[in-house]
């Protein structure tokens, strides 16, 4: 029967194996799908270089228009930020970079005597501020993992509200951008109000000239298109985000199995050892009760030896068996 060290060894190892079997599978599944974010992220690129190329051509052209979108403010007493994390943990230190950025921003702010507003995406960014009673404004879940271009109009059209009404007079988008499997990085950028047109040429492509008509006129097809850019810009950070949070689950994923694997070898290891001490202790106690027994019995039969009277022959078998077995006698 094994001891009592080694069934406890025995057991562990057992969870840690169930363990393991757990984030093997997260850690496939992850992989699975960052390879299909990325894809759509990908799929979704065309839509934004178009769009941006768009407004490339009618800036070029020398379309300005007075839209709220690119209007600065002349004092900023209240920032809006908003913060895209993840529904679900087990993923790194995915969520918690992002949401120590956004706090050392919100934070920062609040020190120069400015308001915050906090739209939030993921249900950990939700959970986080709240347990630290932040004043949230919306809050959004179930899109982090596979965001669909709705999701990110319905976020667009709250934050462009907030902005365009006066609520919040600068909009701070907080995310995480996916760089490769390797690298994922967190990004802290304006994104409202829009840089203007010109701005927007001239980091996009400034050779660019205009050989378009655009009906009914050059600014209002600007004017139809800056929301669009907003939602695309947003889907954008929503794409990397979920490629970002897949990519991190896996690395973290694989960094648990490893580590489950290394303490199953450390904890096999004791097992032997806890069992090869049983094995020795059973040798040593059968070879000690052997011993015993051997010197127990020697004694009996020296006790016996010393009781017999060798005066008469073999007394208690009596004379007739005596000299039965002693024909010379």
């Amino acid at each position: 029967m094994p001891g009592a060290e080694e069934r406890v060894l025995r057991r562990r190892i057992g969870s840690v194996q169930n363990t393991k079997k757990i984030t093997r599978a997260m850690e496939l599944i992850a992989a699975t799908r960052v390879v299909r974010a990325q894809m759509r992220a990908n799929e979704a690129r065309p839509y934004a270089e178009t769009l941006t190329s768009v407004i490339e051509d009618l800036a070029a052209g020398g379309a300005e228009v007075d839209h709220p979108l690119l209007r600065e403010p002349e004092s900023v007493d209240k920032v809006g930020f908003v913060v895209i994390t993840s529904d679900r943990g087990l993923a790194g230190p995915y969520n918690a970079n992002v949401i120590r950025a956004a706090e050392r921003e919100l934070m920062a702010s609040r020190a120069g005597g400015v308001d915050y507003s906090l739209v939030l995406i993921g249900k950990k960014a939700g959970d986080y501020f709240r347990f630290r009673h932040y004043r949230i404004d919306a809050l959004y879940t179930g899109m982090s993992d596979k965001p669909a271009y709705d999701d990110a109009r319905e976020v667009a059209d709250t934050v462009t509200e907030h902005f365009e009404s006066g609520a919040v007079d600068k909009i701070v988008l907080v995310y995480t951008e996916f760089v490769s499997l390797g690298t994922q990085r967190v990004r802290v950028r304006r994104f409202l109000p829009l840089e203007t047109t010109t701005t927007i040429a001239e980091a996009g492509a400034p050779e660019r000239r205009a050989a378009f008509e655009f009906e009914p006129s050059p600014p209002a097809v600007l004017g139809a298109l800056l929301p669009r850019y907003v939602e695309a810009r947003l889907y954008a950070a929503l794409l990397d985000s979920a490629a970002s949070e897949h990519a991190s689950r896996q690395r973290a994923m694989k960094a648990a199995t490893d580590n489950a694997e290394e303490l199953i070898l450390k904890l096999t290891r004791r097992m032997n050892q806890a069992r090869q001490d049983a094995i020795t202790t059973e040798i040593m106690e059968i070879i000690g009760g052997a011993a015993a027994l051997a010197e127990h019995k020697g004694s009996e039969e020296d006790l016996l030896l010393d009781e017999l009277d060798w005066t008469e022959p073999f007394p208690a078998l009596g004379k007739r068996t005596f000299f039965a077995h002693n024909p010379e006698r």
